[in-house]
């Protein structure tokens, strides 16, 4: 009985503010031909809407509370805003907790289905210049919760000038969001379970932005996916990007959580503030940056799954900087960071476990590169940190440390190690 009191005033709300809209021009899929029966294909109906808004140079197309199921892709054109009935991300646990609603109990739910078995073709959504994703839920209906994942297309692409991807809810895709080949981006309180990859930002000239995305296992922690999402999921890739900005961005159960890599047109350099990673096996994955580097500050990391489970990885391939300011990292690892390439800094961050198995692992080993650890805090009586040969200049200096001073220092270049405070 509630939840029918309750879908029918979901029904009149929407009805009701059907009308105030309708009087600003906003087109309704319904009028089209779309069927919100979880059955009925949709994606000519979407379509339809979707061009009739690229005739009026732009507009809104609204897909009121119901289930649309999809055989096919969706282009949404310039200027134009395919729109659902949440005006803030939703929360659904999916099949996993009855004490939540279901995707399908409530709100615009987009059912995909194309492409399942591969992750060539289209995107199941594709943005372009000033076109937006607002107040959906995608969940791909086929996706079995407990069985490792099929592959799949991205469920959104960004091309183009100032596409924008707002309160979506990334339920259970294969692939989140394609960020790439577009300028300034937007994507802003992005949730769910993106299982292979969440986002990827590539080829990016002017700034992009990152906000409030939080990708957790709220649809399914059943082993055998989650398993296969620790060994091979993603939650953040960076290619080539010019000062992206991310803030307050969350991931949980993944393989890397954070990952740079070097694409075919570069790298990335960018402000990264509030950013975690928990129960990640490594949590922020460089293998190589820009020179100007990736600024990360007030991060924290967690973990402690994985054959190795190390907080960050700094490759030899990386020449750029990477810079750590105000962190926290903390968790059964067996290491905080292991660094080969590029300048690495920590800078008044919090080391709180490591070492796990006992086998006398150091908090940070650097095999090269150079190396800035300055007013940090190590809260274990655990070796500190070690420099190999290869390291070229570091700067070891005015850090607390929780018994007594264990550096290991075989670097052949300069190290300045001083006014370190042990017991």
């Amino acid at each position: 009985m509630k939840k029918r009191i309750f879908r029918r005033a979901s029904l009149a709300l929407a009805a009701g503010a059907w009308t105030a809209f309708a009087a600003e021009g906003w087109l309704n899929v319904t009028d089209f031909g779309a069927v919100g029966d979880g059955k009925t294909d949709n994606t000519a109906a979407f379509q339809k809407a979707l061009d009739a808004a690229a005739e009026r140079r732009g507009g809104v197309v609204y897909a009121p509370p119901g289930n649309y199921l999809f055989r096919g892709h969706l282009n949404v054109p310039d200027a134009a805003t395919l729109r659902g009935v949440w005006e803030s991300v939703p929360a659904h646990n999916g099949i996993r907790d009855r004490g939540l609603p279901k995707p399908t109990d409530n709100g615009t739910t987009l059912l995909p289905t194309e492409g399942a078995g591969s992750e060539e073709g289209p995107a199941f959504i594709t943005l372009h210049t000033d076109s937006t994703l607002k107040g959906v839920v995608i969940y791909y209906p086929e996706q079995k919760p407990d069985e490792e994942p099929a592959p799949y297309p991205w469920a959104v692409a960004m091309r183009g000038k100032n596409p924008a991807v707002l309160a979506v809810e990334l339920l259970n895709p294969y692939n989140g969001i394609d960020a790439t080949r577009n300028e300034r981006h937007l994507i802003r309180d992005v949730h769910g379970q993106p299982i292979r990859r969440g986002i990827l930002v590539d080829q990016i000239y002017d700034i992009g932005r990152i906000e409030n995305v939080h990708f957790n296992p709220w649809w399914s922690a059943k082993p055998k996916l989650f398993q296969w999402q620790m060994a091979h999921g993603e939650a953040f890739i960076f290619g080539r990007t010019d000062w992206q900005y991310v803030f307050n961005t969350f991931c949980f159960g993944y393989h890397v959580g954070y990952r740079f890599i070097r694409a075919k047109r570069g790298v990335c350099n960018g402000n990264f503030l509030g950013i975690g990673a928990d129960d990640c096996q490594t949590a922020v994955v460089v293998e190589e940056c820009a020179p100007y580097g990736l600024l990360i500050s007030n991060g924290e990391f967690v973990s402690f799954h994985g054959p190795d489970p190390t907080m960050v990885r700094v490759e030899s391939s990386n020449k750029g900087s990477v810079r750590f300011v105000n962190c926290a990292f903390w968790g059964p690892c067996n290491q905080i960071a292991k660094t080969a390439g590029g300048t690495v800094g920590f800078s008044d961050c919090t080391f709180v476990q490591w070492d796990a198995q006992w086998k006398g692992r150091y908090a940070i080993q650097a095999e090269g590169g150079s190396l800035l650890v300055r007013g940090c805090e190590f809260r274990a009586p655990r070796k500190q940190i070690r420099l190999g040969p290869k390291v070229r200049k570091a700067v070891i200096a005015d850090n607390l440390i929780r018994g007594p001073l264990q550096i290991r220092n075989e670097s052949k270049g300069k190290v300045i190690i001083k006014d370190n405070a042990a017991d």
